[in-house]
């Protein structure tokens, strides 16, 4: 008996240690900037070469048979590195790969978050406005399912049923 709520209580930790995180350890243990995406956003090529963690919601993907750019609207992240959906943006940025992620998969208004090395800028218009778009090569992207909010059920009635 002992040994069943032994195995139960272990399957539990590692459930909730795997479910704590978006990213892997390893993965996240690259990461070597700190500061802000404003501070990155205003000089992306300062920071060229070091490894980011960035979150956000999916604004567009376009992909080839052998790489994808995603255009991503930049969220803080929660403390488990789930964007927070709602949160005060500070910019664009995009995440591209060297393989092809599906855009029925990477699809609009799917938050992410990733871990990528800045590999520079890229200017290009939002509507009539110039911007500069720092440019993440993907170690790492985790996409993340809607938040589940169930709302609560009520049933009530009288009566007496019938099954055919």
């Amino acid at each position: 008996m002992k040994t069943a709520v032994q195995s139960i209580v272990i399957f539990v930790v590692f459930f909730v240690l795997g479910c704590a995180s978006g990213i892997s350890k390893q993965t996240r243990s690259q990461v070597t900037f700190s500061d802000s995406f404003k501070v990155l956003q205003a000089d992306p090529d300062k920071y060229a070469g070091e490894t980011v963690l960035l979150g956000g919601k999916i604004l567009e993907t376009l992909a080839t048979s052998d790489s994808s750019e995603i255009t991503v609207l930049e969220l803080s992240l929660s403390q488990q590195d789930r964007p927070v959906d709602g949160a005060k943006s500070e910019g664009r940025y995009l995440v591209r790969s060297n393989q092809f992620l599906d855009p029925a998969i990477y699809k609009k208004d799917t938050l992410l978050t990733v871990v990528g090395k800045i590999s520079g800028k890229e200017d290009r218009k939002i509507g009539d406005f110039d911007y500069i778009y720092p440019i993440v090569e993907e170690i790492e992207i985790k996409l993340w399912p809607p938040e589940y909010r169930a709302a609560p059920r009520f049933h009530f009635g009288f009566g007496i049923g019938k099954t055919f």
